[in-house]
């Protein structure tokens, strides 16, 4: 435990550009939890760097509204090839994808809004459907910035006020670390078996 509280004191004064890289990597489908993030990013900005607390914010709130345009342009400016695709096609047909865009159409805003609170894979296929469908960019900025900014406040002041509490975090955060590592683990070996299941189906019959 004095290993972990050494190496955030180290690497505390970097938290802002720590936070907002993870949260920019959460944004493109990384098992990150935004949620925690937020959380920890405060509760250690508060134990160790006080002083960098309203830059740890901008850091995260950045990291978090950047990474919603990033996934809002991937449907923007990919998302017809990607529908268009023959493996999206099987799972979602084209009368589906034009009901998708009717949808959005007349409920973006509100389903942007409200889709800021559901977890973070479900929540980046919102934002992807979002520019797929050609919603205004303008109002998907104004509809992600509201909530955003709400719970992002929130989250961040709980951090802060576990912050003083840091050393019953510390084990949560060396359990998170290896949460992390697992599904990565488990992910490179789902890309692994499916490429090799892909390499038997195109073997030529004997």
């Amino acid at each position: 435990m004095e290993f972990i509280s050494e190496s955030l004191t180290g690497l505390a004064p970097y938290m802002p550009f720590i936070s907002f890289s993870l949260l920019m990597l959460s944004g493109l489908n990384f098992p990150i939890s935004e949620d925690l993030v937020f959380i920890l990013s405060a509760a250690i900005g508060a134990t160790f760097v006080p002083h960098l607390l309203p830059y740890i914010y901008i850091g995260c709130l950045s990291g978090a509204y950047l990474s919603d345009l990033v996934a809002y342009s991937i449907g923007r400016f990919a998302g017809r090839r990607l529908f268009s695709s023959a493996l999206l096609r099987k799972f979602i047909p084209e009368d589906r994808v034009l009901r998708m865009e009717e949808y959005f159409a007349r409920y973006g805003a509100k389903t942007v809004l409200f889709g800021r609170f559901v977890p973070f894979g479900a929540r980046n296929v919102i934002f992807i459907t979002a520019g797929f469908s050609r919603m205004y960019l303008s109002r998907f900025l104004i509809a992600d910035i509201i909530p955003l900014s709400i719970t992002s406040t929130l989250l961040f002041y709980l951090g802060y006020r576990f912050g003083e509490n840091y050393r019953l975090i510390l084990p949560y955060l060396d359990r998170y670390k290896l949460v992390i590592l697992a599904l990565f683990a488990v992910f490179l070996l789902a890309l692994l078996i499916k490429r090799r299941h892909g390499k038997k189906k195109g073997l030529p019959a004997d």
